[in-house]
């Protein structure tokens, strides 16, 4: 598709480099993971952090997720465990998050951690984002580059429609692969699963070789992804339906129910994993077509399809 937009740049060794300097200068830019895209700028920095928040509106009470390359890079930063280190061995780097301890002496900027005593660290795997962090002497805040409580962006033009002209420098990476954000572990005490993701707590279960839950109460916000109202197109959604009303449109899933031009399938096949990495761009297809509003069928709480009904029910939430 050829690129209209004036901010967006395709990933080749010049725009790397224009990256790199870009951020040490302190700018704030778009990036790619294999998650979704992000909205990166020094952690370390006060003033950048400060312009993730502003660009984005997002409550100063919502800490973001801190990207680092290496385990090793977070030594001075965050005190790490036992558990950490395999956990890490397993799925890193890759779409897990982990809440940890701050160290006193800590580099990163108060306003990440959201007046808590703990950082969200993640170790992204996408190729082009690596080679960034590889040539930077410190770690990037990056949150999803959208607009707080909307659908999180997974290509390079999803970020330039949401910020227009505000947003000067947005890396192409091409789509992200997983399309649905990390999944959030906080190890500070006794293992939960504070946001699902791709990564189950059954495949976490069996790393640990202990019982881990997903955290339902969250009545503090302790990490990225836990208000109530989150990742939503700003249309009503309805859950566990099976029919769409008059102008309305219809998320599916599997072969049993029947094409329309108001449907909008995540899978055929009933793939999770598919279903997962389609939901975002289904979402924001549906509202550039100004249905207004959306009926989703019953998606099942199994593997990533825990994180799909996570994701829809705070996209349902009227506040």
């Amino acid at each position: 598709m050829k690129n209209i937009y004036s901010n967006i740049f395709t990933c080749n060794k010049k725009t790397l480099g224009k990256t790199i300097s870009n951020l040490k200068k302190g700018q704030v830019i778009g990036l790619p993971t294999e998650t979704v895209y992000g909205l990166a700028g020094n952690a370390y920095l006060k003033r950048s952090v400060k312009r993730i928040y502003e660009m984005k509106k997002r409550p100063t009470k919502n800490p973001l997720i801190v990207h680092y390359l290496h385990y090793k890079d977070i030594e001075k930063d965050v005190i790490i465990s036992k558990n950490f280190y395999l956990l890490y061995k397993k799925f890193c780097p890759g779409p897990i998050t982990f809440i940890l301890k701050k160290k006193i002496n800590s580099n990163i900027n108060d306003l990440v951690l959201a007046k808590l005593e703990t950082v969200a660290v993640r170790f992204p795997s996408h190729k082009v984002t690596r080679s960034i962090l590889k040539n930077l002497d410190f770690p990037l805040a990056m949150p999803s580059a959208n607009i707080s409580s909307g659908v999180s962006p997974v290509c390079a033009q999803d970020v330039a429609e949401e910020f227009k002209k505000k947003i000067k420098f947005i890396l192409d990476g091409g789509k992200s692969k997983i399309g649905i954000e990390s999944t959030v572990i906080d190890l500070t005490s006794k293992p939960k699963i504070l946001r699902p993701g791709i990564i189950g707590k059954e495949a976490i279960n069996k790393i640990l070789k202990t019982k881990i839950y997903l955290n339902k109460k969250n009545t503090k916000i302790s990490s990225p992804g836990l208000l109530k109202k989150h990742y939503s197109p700003g249309i009503p959604i309805f859950l566990n339906r099976s029919r769409a009303k008059k102008n309305y449109a219809l998320i599916t899933l599997g072969k049993k129910y029947k094409k329309s031009l108001d449907s909008f399938n995540l899978s055929k096949k009933s793939n999770l994993k598919e279903a997962a990495s389609n939901l975002y761009r289904i979402l924001r297809k549906i509202k550039k077509l100004k249905y207004r509003g959306i009926n989703v069928v019953k998606i099942p709480n199994i593997g990533p399809g825990v994180a799909i009904n996570d994701r829809l029910k705070r996209a349902s939430q009227k506040k």
